[in-house]
């Protein structure tokens, strides 16, 4: 453990969104919220051999400061759309980070 670090520094909660994930662009990033509140990301990654969705996996885990271990995708593992929840975030975290999330 870091120095420093309490377990009680991260919340117990978590969050679960959807995601809208286009493989092959031109940058890993976080597009938006769509007006169903549907989070936009795009990859680096082909969606080949799980490519696009560990790079996903990291992307997110890398913008909500969290373990790569803490996000999990539940559902849409070979589609476009994708379920994903992530552990030791509050919803009102994400939809503060992303605001018109829909959680």
């Amino acid at each position: 453990m870091p120095p420093g670090f309490h377990p009680a520094d991260r919340s117990p909660a978590s969050v679960r969104f959807a995601v809208r994930l286009t493989p092959r662009a031109g940058a890993d990033r976080v597009d938006g919220v769509s007006d169903e509140g549907v989070l936009q990301v795009r990859v680096v990654a082909p969606a080949v051999d799980g490519a696009a969705n560990a790079a996903l996996v990291r992307l997110l885990a890398d913008e909500l400061d969290v373990a790569r271990t803490s996000v999990q995708m539940v559902a849409g593992a070979t589609g476009r759309r994708k379920l994903i929840v992530v552990d030791g975030v509050s919803p009102e975290e994400a939809a503060a980070r992303w605001p018109g999330v829909k959680v």
